[in-house]
């Protein structure tokens, strides 16, 4: 082993476990401090601000700009009772992070000296260079101008000094250049299309609300072998490394005794989270060796999705402190898991009943099969969308390998949903659905069992699982914004569901009962899902690639081409229709995403180039070197080669893997030329693909070379250092 990767890996074992911080008092004393929730709001806010501010969050109301100062001051007495001093627009860009630019509350008293300050103009609206961020053409470089406009459904909350309010980012011209913006565009689209259909159920229902519980999968490395790898500090992955003699084969890493570091990182984590109001419940080891998982309580959509966004910028600074880098990179180590974040979704009405869980009568559970069968058909009509919604240079290395869900978008109901689809089939459309051991049995009963969550299995291979009360989307990216997939989701979801009401109004004009007309309208959707999108067996397999095929899936692999389906006639006419998106918008965020592509494999390529010709080939040859002064000392004592051929082979071995590093080298640096010369943003993705395609091209020699070269010349910490140090 090298000095300097000897020295690191030492440091990395010696290093203890930084005790957590341990702040006064249980979890439920001091959750939601850092947040100007509803407590706050009644505590900071007269009674006529209060209401107004409730109207706005609650029912969609505008608020006037006499109430959002009144708001402001309020906002600010209680940031200033916890040392505030500077205040920030908090908000989601197209970089795939967050974004943020911070302002002093002082301003001139008049006399010399200065005051704090904080008005409804500074909460409700600021400037940033807009120019700066991916706009996909919609602005010029030299077109700056760009508003971040707050978001009262998500409350304003504290970090460290400073204020943040979360905020939509939108152009001079009105585009949505962030995921918040049309993520609530597409809430509402939900609850615009949902609340007609309820209606037919439950007259007092004025609302539907998008439920989401996220799970988010990371890995934890050492800092300092982090900072030895230049792959990883750049792209967030190992581009080179042999696999460890052992890795996650033997399944002890999963649900395993946490590490006392990690558990320390955790803690820590928790109780900032916790701070912030954010419902962190669960820690666990992951399957793969250093690959860990946490997960909150399932919340609204919108401040779920802001509370994730919160928590991968918490996990970042707190590995940090205890020693660690988190890698959020679907893809970070090759031969092992990746890490996914399973979005799990779901609906429920503003009187407090969920959609996608059986009721408590007939009526009930038609409307949750309703609901259910809706889900499923708007997933079948777009699930080349919805694929490319998850799409991403870095997802694309976890998606369809034999530990996550298959590039393929189908849904499992587990055996039990789907009997019941088929009996459906099969009955009178006035059939009663009822729950079993609730209500007595009659000839053609459609019955769902009353242990409905318990009664299905997992299938760890479906991107789109039916687990009892929601769906688990699994298929989105553990460095993914929630929003990009759940908006499509969204969307399909709502067009579908306008759709429905308007075939089942026409079979009510009939004269149909509603039970009648609901049913009829439901059945031929039935039909079409149960053998098309519903999926119950192995995800990974060749045959269900086939089967998909003829099924008329969409089974395409190549990323960027994934991205086209964002501008289909099809998708254009969904997303206007609900309003989420212009065609404008599909356009420029398309070209953002190829564009995002590019560039991330364009980095990956030259950081693979340059440490293959920086770091492996200097180290090949240098043991290459030794191996020739070995055969011709051994010549020199003993007047033959004869017993070396231990030596002549390794040197065989070098030289070849080494030359096809150079010519595998220079024909990734001239592919790239060719790329960057294509002006076209979609034309440079596709050949930006090929690139990506021979990374592992170059891999292979490198990771051979790894087998046999002395370890204590080779140049960069090694799998079994990196994953087997907590």
């Amino acid at each position: 082993m090298s000095t300097d990767r000897l020295k690191l890996v030492k440091e990395s074992f010696e290093k203890k476990a930084i005790p957590a911080e341990d702040p006064a008092g249980n979890p439920s004393e001091y959750f939601g401090e850092l947040v100007f929730d509803r407590g706050k709001m009644h505590r900071y806010l007269d009674p006529k601000t209060l209401s107004s501010l409730l109207d706005c969050v609650d029912g969609g109301k505008p608020l006037d700009r006499k109430t959002a100062d009144a708001v402001a001051q309020g906002i600010k007495e209680w940031a200033l009772e916890h040392h505030v001093t500077h205040v920030t627009h908090w908000f989601q860009p197209l970089t795939e992070g967050t974004a943020e630019k911070h302002d002093s509350l002082i301003d001139y008293d008049g006399k010399g000296g200065v005051i704090e300050t904080f008005d409804g103009s500074s909460l409700a609206q600021q400037e940033p260079d807009a120019s700066s961020f991916p706009s996909g053409g919609i602005r010029a470089t030299f077109e700056a101008r760009g508003y971040t406009a707050w978001d009262p459904t998500s409350p304003v909350f504290i970090m460290g000094d400073t204020l943040c309010i979360p905020t939509v980012f939108i152009s001079y011209t009105g585009e949505a250049l962030d995921y918040k913006t049309p993520f609530k565009k597409s809430l509402k689209a939900v609850s615009d299309a949902a609340v007609p259909i309820c209606r037919l159920f439950d007259p007092s229902v004025t609302k539907v609300y998008t439920y989401l519980g996220w799970e988010q999968e990371y890995f934890l490395v050492d800092e300092a072998l982090y900072a030895a790898r230049p792959d990883l500090m750049i792209t967030g992955r190992t581009l080179m490394g042999h696999m460890s003699s052992k890795n996650q084969q033997l399944d002890d890493h999963y649900f395993a005794a946490i590490p006392a570091r990690v558990a320390a990182f955790m803690r820590d984590l928790e109780v900032a989270g916790h701070r912030l109001g954010i419902p962190i419940k669960t820690r666990h080891n992951e399957v793969a060796p250093n690959q860990f998982e946490l997960a909150p309580i399932y919340g609204e959509a919108n401040l779920a999705n802001d509370q994730n966004q919160i928590v991968m910028n918490l996990m970042k600074q707190f590995a940090r402190k205890h020693g660690f880098v988190v890698l959020l990179h679907e893809k970070p180590f090759d031969g092992v898991n990746g890490s996914g974040k399973h979005n799990n979704w779901s609906l429920g009405t503003d009187t407090g009943t969920p959609l996608l869980a059986p009721g408590k009568d007939a009526k009930g559970n038609l409307q949750f099969i309703t609901f259910f069968v809706n889900v499923l058909a708007a997933v079948q009509r777009h699930n080349a969308l919805l694929k490319a919604s998850i799409a991403s240079a870095t997802n694309a290395h976890r998606l369809g390998a034999n530990e996550a869900p298959p590039a393929i978008v189908s849904a499992f109901l587990g055996r039990t949903m789907t009997g019941v689809l088929r009996k459906l089939l099969e009955v009178p459309s006035d059939t009663p659905i009822e729950i079993a051991g609730k209500k007595g049995k009659s000839v053609g009963l459609v019955e769902i069992p009353e242990l409905f969550i318990d009664n299905t299995d997992r299938n760890r291979t479906s991107p789109f699982a039916f687990t009892g009360n929601r769906f688990e989307f699994r298929a989105v990216g553990s460095s993914a914004n929630c929003a990009g997939a759940l908006t499509t989701l969204n969307a399909a979801v709502a067009e579908q569901l306008v759709a429905f009401k308007r075939d089942v109004d026409v079979r009510m004009a009939d004269g149909r009962p509603v039970n009648v007309a609901v049913m009829d309208v439901l059945k031929p959707l039935i039909a079409s899902v149960i053998d098309t999108v519903c999926f119950e067996g192995n995800g990974y397999t060749e045959e269900w690639k086939a089967e998909a095929v003829r099924r008329g899936l969409d089974v395409e692999t190549n990323v960027p081409r994934m991205f086209e389906a964002f501008t289909r006639p099809e998708s254009v006419a969904m997303f206007a229709s609900t309003g989420v998106f212009t065609e404008k918008e599909l356009v420029a965020r398309n070209e953002v995403k190829w564009e995002t592509y590019t560039k991330k494999v364009q980095i990956e390529s030259r950081v693979m180039c340059r440490m293959a010709v920086n770091h492996i080939v200097p180290a090949a040859l240098e043991y290459k070197s030794r191996l020739l002064k070995e055969l011709a000392l051994h010549k020199e004592v003993f007047g033959t080669l004869e017993g070396c051929e231990t030596e002549t082979e390794l040197l065989a071995k070098i030289t070849r893997r080494v030359e096809e590093i150079r010519v595998r080298v220079a024909a990734m640096k001239e592919a790239r030329k060719k790329a960057n010369a294509i002006e076209d943003e979609y034309g440079k993705a596709l050949a930006y693909h090929d690139v990506a395609e021979s990374l592992a091209e170059i891999r292979r020699p490198i990771d051979k070379l790894e087998e046999v070269i002395d370890n204590a010349l080779w140049p960069l910490p090694k799998y079994r250092e990196l994953l087997f140090i907590s």
